[in-house]
């Protein structure tokens, strides 16, 4: 199976501030300007003729039908390939893992954020980035979701998690290492301001004392040596209006290239049909 990248130019449901839609390009333009190569840290190549990129969704505003257009194109682009987007707001998550859960119906989620993402509505809006596992685990779509890098729980978001039995490992007390007992196919998505501001400026929402970006490609690596399957993944929330010298757009390309590592080369099952 190939892998294939989609761009989801979205970010109609930020709660505070627009530009996550500027991502696809911004990283797109960082991966590809010279500056690094296109090896990974474990000796991958990946070079653009190894990968086939999709090019970026055209997604209107209006919540629903943005769903339905990330959602089919998610289907189409999985079907027999892995699936890697880059961009939008989190939000996007939702419709990606509807379709991919198509072909991979019982998927686990490693989900590395500051946030958990689990509120039933915020302001009124059930489209929120900040909703979409609480949609996500109310669908069915998945198994399993694993949390790393949480530290914003909320009384009701924990509320949540214990009502979908999601594995919340909050940074303050996280062993800095994965589960032991992952399995099954995987889908990983990464909001980037799991990553201390320090590393990732270009975030809408800074939250202080996350994750090093060392840490969250030693996770990466570590889903490398595991009997799992990397079979989709998404980057999200890096916002190119608030980013230093495209610091978080060379995170985000560097995320990329390991993550693209990753699903190359991953054997395992055909998907289902």
């Amino acid at each position: 199976m190939t892998v294939r990248v989609l761009g989801v130019p979205y970010d109609a449901q930020s709660s505070f501030l627009r530009g996550p839609a500027q991502a696809p390009a911004a990283v797109r333009r960082v991966l590809h300007c010279g500056s690094a190569n296109y090896e990974t840290e474990l000796g991958g190549d990946v070079h653009p003729d190894r990968w086939h990129d999709l090019g970026d969704l055209d997604i209107p505003d209006h919540a629903e039908q943005a769903l339905t257009v990330i959602e089919q194109a998610a289907r189409s682009a999985s079907d027999g390939h892995r699936l890697l987007s880059i961009g939008g707001d989190h939000m996007v998550t939702w419709p990606l893992v509807r379709g991919v859960g198509t072909h991979w119906p019982t998927l686990t989620i490693v989900h590395f954020d500051a946030h958990p993402d689990l509120y039933d509505n915020l302001d009124g809006n059930r489209f929120s980035h900040a909703c979409p596992f609480a949609r996500i685990m109310e669908e069915g779509l998945v198994e399993r979701l694993v949390q790393i890098g949480i530290r914003t729980l909320t009384g009701h978001q924990r509320d949540q998690a214990e009502r979908f039995g999601v594995e919340v490992h909050e940074y303050r007390t996280w062993n800095r290492s994965l589960p032991d007992n992952l399995d099954g196919p995987v889908y990983v998505t990464i909001d980037v301001d799991a990553l201390d501001p320090a590393f990732a400026p270009g975030v809408s929402h800074h939250e202080p004392g996350g994750m090093t970006t060392r840490e969250l490609l030693s996770c990466l690596h570590e889903l490398a040596a595991r009997p799992v399957e990397v079979v989709a993944a998404d980057l999200v929330e890096i916002n190119p209006r608030r980013d230093v010298h495209d610091m978080t757009a060379m995170v985000g390309a560097k995320l990329v290239r390991e993550l693209l590592g990753l699903m190359a080369s991953a054997g395992g099952s055909d998907p289902v049909h």
